[in-house]
């Protein structure tokens, strides 16, 4: 018997994601539990497991394909003592399926024992020329990405695919052809000032949640300046007594600044919210998200029950899904939710700067860098360490005397952080 194995939905409203490449070849026999493919969705890079045990028999789908449907069977596995797979005929063929399947058909019925030659795996005419429909252009995914790779457009290549599609070989030949001198020329002097970089889902993601969260969400903002003069204090004293802690810590002043937003929110729980179009909604649990920046963008995950936390475990908690962020291991479980979050661009310098509220939440504080500066001190000019801070708010769901109520309880736990400890 054999078992169809389909693309997941790992996270809710999943709708596509890319294959990124498969960690098990056709034959390899693979056990329940066991990791067989990596998938890159909008937020992270997952492991697909098996959920039968048996052989991986066909890959239908290749490493490298993306905008794979959810529920697209993408490979199958051949149970303990079934004989052989469907054969490669009882696939639909392009003809029989909608323009939106072409590029899912065509990896469904290429043959990965002999990947140069998708024509002779799929029957139907050929057509002279590559189609077009509105400008479209037919052709796999590999081609695609291939082109994109060797600064090559899949529209100028004559297709020999079914139906004149643009399959791997087409693109391989190209890059092995010279180009006229003229083209050579003129795509030289293209390619020395701009560069092509795909967008990746997460980076889709961001955009579109971004561009919808400053268009519909109606933002303002209010910012302090705090005085971290007994902050660093006090962290000085407490990472001397981390390092002969077991297991041993060092607290940065993000990690205190989280457990003084994480109590604030507790004390002003009207900003730990989201709107609704029936009703607010008011979190009972204090879950702090804190931006985090990976090659592919900024991804948040989030410490759940913050408030709940101690300065050692928000320090260990928060380097631990940070570097699962950075390496694209963040389950969703970890960054999904959170009703209040943090960015903190200090490490860069930056002195002060407004954040786009992350949707659903109804608030974002923006962390400025701690500097020198000139200060008032009982009516005397002193020299004060600062740290800016900004909120940005929801005016739907947060009134500018409750923003300014949080940020002052957040700059009293701040200039006064013994405060912290009680």
């Amino acid at each position: 018997m054999t078992v169809d194995i389909k693309m997941p939905a790992p996270t809710p409203g999943m709708t596509e994601g890319t294959l990124v490449r498969w960690l098990k070849q056709e034959g390899d026999w693979i056990d329940i539990g066991e990791a067989i493919a990596e998938v890159e969705t909008d937020k992270a890079m997952l492991e697909i497991e098996s959920f039968d045990a048996g052989t991986l028999g066909k890959i239908l789908v290749p490493a490298g394909t993306s905008n794979v449907a959810v529920d697209t069977i993408i490979a199958m596995l051949i149970e303990e003592g079934a004989a052989t797979l469907p054969s490669e005929d009882e696939a639909p063929t392009v003809d029989e399926a909608p323009a939106h399947e072409h590029s899912m058909l065509a990896a469904k019925t290429m043959s990965v024992a002999n990947p140069t030659s998708v024509a002779s795996t799929m029957p139907g005419p050929q057509l002279e020329t590559p189609p077009r429909e509105q400008g479209r252009v037919f052709a796999s995914p590999l081609a695609r990405r291939l082109g994109r790779e060797h600064g090559i457009d899949v529209a100028d290549i004559q297709g020999s695919g079914p139906h004149g599609r643009v399959v791997r070989i087409d693109v391989e030949r190209a890059i092995s052809e010279p180009a006229p001198a003229d083209q050579r020329d003129s795509k030289a002097h293209m390619d020395s000032r701009i560069q092509t970089i795909p967008h990746t889902a997460m980076r889709r993601t961001i955009a579109s949640r971004l561009s919808e969260s400053k268009r519909e969400v109606p933002h303002f903002y209010l910012t302090v300046d705090c005085d971290v003069g007994e902050l660093l204090t006090l962290r000085s004293r407490l990472n001397a007594k981390g390092a002969e802690a077991s297991p041993a810590f060092k607290l940065s002043a993000n990690d205190i600044l989280i457990y003084a937003v994480a109590r604030s929110l507790r004390r002003v729980p009207e900003v730990n919210a989201s709107w609704t179009n029936e009703a607010t909604i008011r979190y009972q649990e204090v879950d702090v998200a804190v931006a985090v920046a990976t090659e592919g963008g900024l991804v948040t995950p989030v410490l759940r029950q913050a408030d709940r936390m101690g300065l050692a475990e928000i320090t260990t908690t928060l380097r631990e899904l940070a570097e699962s962020a950075r390496a694209g291991r963040l389950a969703p479980s970890e960054y999904q939710g959170g009703g209040f979050t943090i960015s903190n661009l200090g490490m860069y310098g930056i002195r002060d700067f407004a954040a786009i509220i992350n949707p659903p939440q109804a608030a974002i504080l923006a962390v400025g860098a701690i500097e020198k500066r000139p200060i008032v001190r009982d009516n005397e000019l002193a020299v004060g360490e600062m740290m800016t801070l900004t909120l940005s708010a929801d005016h739907r769901v947060i009134d500018g005397a409750v923003g300014a109520c949080f940020l002052a309880v957040l700059r009293e736990l701040i200039e006064d952080p013994l405060n912290l400890l009680v």
